[in-house]
């Protein structure tokens, strides 16, 4: 694979990536699982995060201890189904700033079209994690990408839960400079553009529009 790209073969990501996988999984279970496996990916994906010293006082006596070195991090999902995933990585970095970029696909054409794009006003000064549930013909991942660098972040991650071979030779091959993290790469793409074995569509079991 790819040394831009890193599956995160974590056994509580594994676990719960086999439950959201389930036809049988209810909507409010989907939604609680893409919340929890975000979150694992979110302290995977920020592991090389800098620190620097800080001096704090605990109820024993002073101490010298770590903290992150002054990084700004902004989450930019994409909408609708990018939404899921936002709490998740919140619970992990709260001070994050997010972003929206309302990308969906041309059912004729598969190809994304863009409708919403709202990003916070000093994401130039910020780190990016691009977060989507799926990454399918790559599409929608690579768009949201090529608008977010138009403000010229300090850098740019892209997260997804599953994505199939071809979104990441796609996406891999158009933004080389931007790391993908995935819990699993599956099989291919079917006729209709929808990873196999995959999920499903996740807007659809996110928000209960099936």
């Amino acid at each position: 694979m790819n040394k831009q790209v890193f599956i995160m073969d974590h056994p509580l990501i594994q676990h719960k990536l086999t439950f959201l996988r389930d036809k049988n999984t209810g909507s409010k279970e989907f939604r609680e699982l893409v919340g929890e496996i975000a979150m694992l990916m979110c302290y995977e994906a920020t592991r090389d995060l800098p620190l620097e010293e800080t001096t704090i006082e605990t109820p024993i006596s002073k101490t010298k201890t770590k903290v992150i070195a002054g990084r700004k991090l902004a989450f930019v999902p994409i909408l609708r189904a990018g939404l899921g995933m936002v709490d998740g990585v919140l619970r992990m970095v709260p001070a994050a700033k997010v972003g929206h970029i309302g990308l969906y696909r041309d059912h004729e054409t598969l190809q994304p079209v863009e409708y919403y794009s709202k990003l916070p006003l000093d994401i130039n000064e910020r780190e990016v994690i691009v977060l989507d549930p799926m990454l399918a013909t790559g599409g929608s991942g690579i768009d949201a990408v090529t608008i977010i660098k138009r403000s010229n972040p300090k850098s740019i991650r892209f997260m997804c839960i599953i994505a199939a071979p071809e979104g990441v030779k796609a996406f891999t091959a158009a933004h080389p400079d931007v790391e993908l993290y995935c819990a699993a790469v599956d099989d291919h793409l079917n006729e209709n553009g929808y990873i196999v074995p995959g999920l499903g569509d996740a807007g659809d079991r996110i928000f209960g529009t099936l």
